[in-house]
């Protein structure tokens, strides 16, 4: 994929990633809109961008809203030539302490608004038998990790979903698919993670803390784009050996991510406050 002059659509476009994304997009010659809640935020990102773009704030799971929206982002320039959905939340919460009520709100937000999104962008796409659609899932789209049950149901659906998007359009309409898979990247996610009421976590953890620079994750993505790859893995150090373990050794991985299980059920039982391990990435 070409991105000089292309119009790219970046949700979650106010932070992390999709800010990272947003800027990149625009350096390599894309006209850019950005989409989130935080109106503020997005305004701060686009005054940090010299190239074209346009600000165009919207609530995901605002179901009703999004033909409205779609609309305003296909006038802009006739059309959008890649649409990049980004947006979405974690959870950090064992399944014993996690309400149903999460579950739900999980897939409304890094399921259902995604597919919503791309379902109502997509038409236009292929009447011009053109244009491309990310999917930003995660490492935890493909190994079940403990603490996220929910993100994990949410992420490996998406994956489901675009994957078989693909298979329907890719060389009957000409419209290109790309999962990408995140491990830690040094973002707000864990600070904004569910927990098992629902509440926000408020706090970050070591593994995002030393994860990946986002910046670094964008040039990822938009590297594995410009040669038009499926999927992107933008992950290092044992997040990618555990996506080499679920391929080549499963097993191998159960047995690993179920003695984190282990440790943190017995943080649980003890009382204690329940932290993920610290994964160091070049291990």
């Amino acid at each position: 994929m070409e991105f000089s002059g292309i119009t790219a659509w970046v949700t979650g476009a106010s932070s992390g990633i999709g800010e990272a994304l947003a800027k990149a997009l625009s350096a390599r010659g894309a006209a850019v809109i950005l989409s989130g809640r935080r109106v503020e935020a997005l305004e701060k990102v686009t005054s940090e961008i010299d190239g074209a773009t346009f600000v165009l704030p919207f609530e995901a799971t605002d179901y009703d809203a999004l033909p409205a929206v779609v609309a305003k982002a296909l006038e802009w320039r006739g059309g959008v030539d890649l649409l990049v959905n980004n947006a979405g939340v974690s959870q950090r919460s064992l399944a014993l302490d996690t309400s149903f009520d999460v579950y739900r709100r999980m897939m409304e937000i890094d399921f259902f608004a995604p597919v919503r999104l791309t379902q109502l962008v997509l038409p236009s796409m292929t009447r011009r038998k053109s244009g491309g659609i990310v999917i930003v899932s995660s490492v935890a789209g493909k190994v079940g990790a403990p603490l996220r049950t929910a993100y994990c149901a949410a992420k490996h659906a998406c994956i489901g979903y675009f994957d078989a998007l693909r298979a329907e359009i890719e060389k009957a309409y000409g419209v290109k698919i790309c999962v990408v898979t995140p491990g830690s990247v040094r973002t707000n996610i864990a600070t904004n993670a569910m927990t098992g009421d629902g509440a926000k976590r408020g706090r970050s953890d070591d593994n995002i803390e030393n994860g990946m620079p986002p910046e670094q994750a964008a040039a990822m993505i938009l590297d594995g784009l410009a040669h038009d790859r499926r999927e992107v893995i933008v992950a290092e150090g044992m997040e990618l050996a555990a996506l080499q373990m679920r391929a080549q050794n499963p097993d191998a991985l159960f047995d690993f991510v179920a003695a984190e299980g282990a440790r943190l059920a017995e943080q649980r039982e003890a009382g204690a406050d329940i932290e993920p391990a610290f994964v160091n990435r070049d291990n």
